[in-house]
């Protein structure tokens, strides 16, 4: 195989259908579902009326923590995201397949 033949089956190889690397793929997905995360807690606070304040005392987090969330500058574990869910009062759930990535915020009953 010549040099320009191989760089070609390299390049294809690297790239997917779009021409985009597998490696770029995944950072797509991955900031995607934390600007997902970052919209559903925001939307639930504001709907709240909370400030990031006082979103962050009722979680036992910091307002800085709360706004890198809402400003997607972080990558929760799921101990935080539970106590957002808690702050929040709602279930948060997360539905992953192969191509899609769902968050929701349901609200809790108040009873």
């Amino acid at each position: 195989m010549n040099h320009s033949r191989w760089r070609l089956a390299r390049e294809k190889a690297l790239t997917g259908e779009d021409g985009r690397s597998p490696e770029l793929k995944e950072l797509d997905r991955e900031i995607s579902l934390s600007m997902a995360l970052a919209q559903v807690v925001y939307d639930r606070r504001k709907a709240l009326g909370l400030s990031q304040e006082q979103l962050a005392r009722s979680c036992g987090l910091t307002q800085a923590k709360i706004s890198r969330i809402e400003g997607s500058d972080t990558v929760p574990t799921l101990p935080l995201l539970a106590k957002l869910a808690k702050g929040l009062n709602a279930s948060l759930n997360i539905a992953i397949n192969e191509e899609d990535v769902s968050l929701t915020l349901t609200a809790r009953d108040a009873a």
